[in-house]
């Protein structure tokens, strides 16, 4: 099984080409807002516990999140793999993401980090024209980014799980340099099978 975090901050691109990926290679694509607003519709009692919790206006803790993407490894248990798009954002679920995939006897096979510089986020989140995107509160994104989020590429550097990719040009030229560290993950997959 292959276990890819496409990891970058805000405005890297990563939901474009997560979408791209999960064409190519066929692999799940596992998105914990997707992942959230499922089980809250599937009304399944993780979804209604996140839903409560939410409702008071706080974050659903790791715990629930990391038993959804639990749910969601079962739910798919004969997949090639899967694509984490937005998980883990601290290094406290990393460690989660690594003993639940640990249980599954899988584990992360690498980090992807796209790699942006701050100019070229901050001119691409404005240009989204969502009107929650200021410069301040993008630059606050980045800021929490940088303090919270950034130490998981760290944690997985390691383990010698960390490679970079060059998150400027055009979104093929991305694709493309994404796909190169991929594919050798995927043939090891089909020698397996």
């Amino acid at each position: 099984m292959v276990n890819i975090i496409l990891f970058g901050p805000p405005g890297s691109g990563k939901g474009t080409q997560s979408e791209r990926l999960v064409e190519k290679f066929g692999l799940v694509h596992l998105s914990t807002g997707n992942l959230l607003r499922q089980e809250i519709a599937d009304k399944t009692p993780l979804g209604l516990e996140a839903q409560s919790i939410m409702a008071r206006g706080h974050l659903v803790p790791d715990e629930v999140v990391i038993a959804m993407i639990d749910s969601c490894l079962e739910k798919h248990a004969d997949a090639k793999g899967f694509l984490f798009d937005g998980f883990p954002r601290t290094v406290a679920q990393a460690e989660a993401l690594d003993k639940l995939l640990s249980v599954r006897k899988t584990a992360i096979s690498k980090l992807l980090a796209l790699d942006v510089s701050e100019g070229e986020l901050v001119q691409r989140l404005l240009s989204r024209g969502r009107s929650d995107d200021t410069r301040e509160t993008v630059m606050n994104r980045l800021n929490v980014y940088r303090s919270e989020t950034e130490p998981v590429a760290s944690y997985y550097a390691k383990a010698g799980k960390l490679e970079h990719i060059q998150g400027e040009g055009s979104v093929e030229e991305i694709f493309a340099a994404i796909s190169q560290r991929i594919v050798p993950y995927m043939e090891a997959v089909r020698v397996e099978e």
